[in-house]
């Protein structure tokens, strides 16, 4: 995956309490496949992890959300987490950044609970999705078709159900935002 994004600037979008592992291994994927990256939060300084049961570590946030244009960025990133997404939709900054890219159909990548924003935007309607499956309901009331899969790509959608399918999403994550806009 070597410089294969070199050329890439992606944000990855987060509050307190997403899952750690699904921030830390898709950060790895695109800064080892050569992307600029920034962690994009609701507030400035650090944003804290959750770590399967209990908080995990802090990282240092780039920008906050009310200084960042989803035009500056070719792709977004929205880990899971479920505090994480809650915390996102209910902020319209942050549906609005995500909106986004959407209008603009950059490519976004979301796992397990991470396409709890995306249904903020009313952009899933018809689309093919996948997500932890707790929130089939919610996905499929916004009008997404939902499937039990380990990764799904729907025109530079990519989504996952958790992190024991990190492995793929990584890999189409990376394909998908090296391919760029999907018109």
């Amino acid at each position: 995956m070597e410089n294969k994004l070199s050329n890439k600037k992606v944000a990855i979008l987060v509050a307190d309490g997403f899952e750690e592992v699904e921030f830390t291994k898709p950060l790895e994927a695109l800064k080892d496949a050569g992307a600029e990256v920034d962690v994009i939060s609701l507030h400035d300084g650090e944003v804290k992890a959750w770590a399967e049961k209990d908080w995990g570590n802090s990282y240092p946030v780039n920008l906050t959300v009310s200084n960042a244009n989803a035009k500056d960025y070719d792709a977004l990133v929205l880990p899971g987490g479920v505090m994480n997404p809650d915390h996102l939709r209910e902020n319209q900054e942050a549906v609005n950044f995500v909106s986004g890219f959407f209008d603009d159909s950059k490519p976004i990548a979301a796992i397990c609970h991470g396409p709890w924003t995306l249904i903020e935007t009313g952009e899933l309607k018809g689309r093919r999705v996948t997500s932890y499956p707790s929130l089939k309901t919610d996905l499929v009331n916004a009008g997404a078709n939902w499937v039990d899969e380990e990764v799904v790509v729907d025109n530079g959608l990519v989504t996952s159900r958790n992190p024991h399918d990190l492995p793929a999403f990584c890999r189409k994550m990376v394909e998908e935002i090296g391919e760029g806009v999907h018109a």
